[in-house]
């Protein structure tokens, strides 16, 4: 009887753990009168938003290139990936926990953040042969570390709760100095990754994610993007709304984001944004989404939404949660094109993502159109999903997955 009973308390308070978890994450749930008709009513409902995504004229399986160094864990099996004619891809560096955003150095070594293991690492392919045989703990014992800058030989470190910056970075990994610049970051609640970037007017830029799925924050940063000197003075709102805005980029002096938008309001509800983030700018969230849309929650905020806030630029596939973006260099044939990452969908119910896909922004009109896909393969299996993207002065596109703990690269063949 009492083995019984403990495996009853046992589960119990693994059940009750799980609960709080949940709903602390999903607070439309949890806060507001929305309910599993209505979500299941959504699904079926025409007004959804359609957002096409389509192959780029041929996608062509590829073999995945495995560096011996590397074919152990996901890639001790063949692995193939679709691209378009004319492009390879291969692992440049692999055996990782949960690689997330990187940065180059002026001579082409990636720094990375891996999230998992908690560090910031040095990747260096010694020999030019597009494979990473070095790796160097820069830094260990981090809290959620999620991206990198590397600016005027100087590496800035975003985690959960704090901003640091290397000053003086060497070949071998190592720095002259170690300062931390912010410390007071929100680290309470969902949605635990800051994204740093140096913006054009030597500033920094922050996107700190919502701590919860739908709320009204009490502390301003959040669901924002908060601006800094390089020295972790003069914070300031920069622009706010912006739920989850994971990916920063600047792109001819203007600052580039991808949102993730809500979840609980059905499968194909609401897109997920390209915005070019604004000062001053407010992007909707929670009473909105996508183009002036109310959510049901905020009834009473339509004039709001649809005329005080600004839009997004592009709308994609809701739920493929997108992480990293990049342009294409201007003198390659992707020119224009915006790359952006698809984590993919944690709770669709078709799995929707786990790809790399472009954006023309010459094309006012563009849509979503499939770059790199494959990682949730013909069988529904999911074996990659992507994080960050980045072109590096070669014009070779990098890949980090999170889920295969490797970092790919893509190359243009030369005939």
């Amino acid at each position: 009887m009492k083995k019984y009973l403990k495996i009853f308390l046992i589960l119990l308070i693994a059940l009750s753990i799980f609960g709080i978890v949940f709903l602390r994450n999903n607070t439309s749930f949890l806060n507001f009168d929305i309910s599993e008709e209505e979500i299941s009513q959504n699904n079926l409902n025409p007004t959804s938003i359609e957002v096409a995504e389509i192959d780029l004229v041929n996608l062509v399986s590829k073999e995945l290139v495995v560096p011996e160094l590397y074919k152990k864990d996901t890639f001790n099996e063949p692995r193939t990936l679709n691209l378009p004619e004319g492009y390879e891809i291969s692992i440049y560096a692999g055996g990782m926990r949960a690689p997330r955003f990187f940065d180059f150095d002026e001579g082409g070594n990636i720094y990375i953040a891996d999230k998992s293991s908690g560090e910031v690492l040095l990747l260096k392919d010694e020999d030019g042969d597009k494979v990473a045989e070095t790796k160097i703990p820069v830094l260990s014992d981090l809290r959620s570390v999620h991206s990198v800058d590397f600016y005027n030989g100087d590496l800035y470190v975003a985690e959960e709760n704090q901003i640091t910056r290397l000053r003086g970075m060497n070949p071998d990994g190592t720095f002259d100095e170690f300062v931390i610049l912010i410390d007071n970051l929100p680290s309470d609640g969902g949605h635990t990754t800051r994204t740093i970037v140096i913006g054009p007017d030597e500033k920094i830029y922050l996107s700190v994610g919502s701590s919860c799925n739908l709320c009204e924050e009490e502390d301003e940063r959040r669901a924002a993007v908060v601006r800094y000197n390089l020295d972790g003075s003069g914070e300031e709102l920069y622009a706010e709304g912006l739920r989850n805005s994971v990916g920063l980029e600047f792109h001819n002096f203007e600052l580039w984001s991808v949102d993730n938008g809500r979840d609980r309001i059905g499968d194909d509800l609401p897109p997920e944004e390209v915005n070019i983030v604004e000062q001053g700018k407010h992007y909707g969230w929670p009473f909105c989404y996508g183009k002036g849309v109310t959510n049901p929650e905020y009834p009473d905020r339509s004039d709001y939404c649809e005329n005080e806030t600004t839009y997004p630029v592009y709308e994609m596939q809701a739920h493929s949660a997108p992480l990293g973006l990049t342009f294409a260099p201007d003198n390659s044939e992707l020119a224009n094109n915006l790359i952006i990452a698809f984590h993919g969908s944690w709770n669709r119910t078709v799995p929707t993502g786990y790809k790399v896909v472009r954006i023309d922004t010459a094309n006012d009109n563009a849509e979503t159109i499939n770059f790199v896909t494959g990682w949730l393969d013909e069988n529904g299996d999911i074996w990659g999903r992507p994080v960050g993207v980045k072109f590096n002065e070669q014009g070779e596109l990098f890949i980090s997955d999170d889920e295969a703990g490797a970092i790919y690269i893509v190359t243009k063949r030369l005939d």
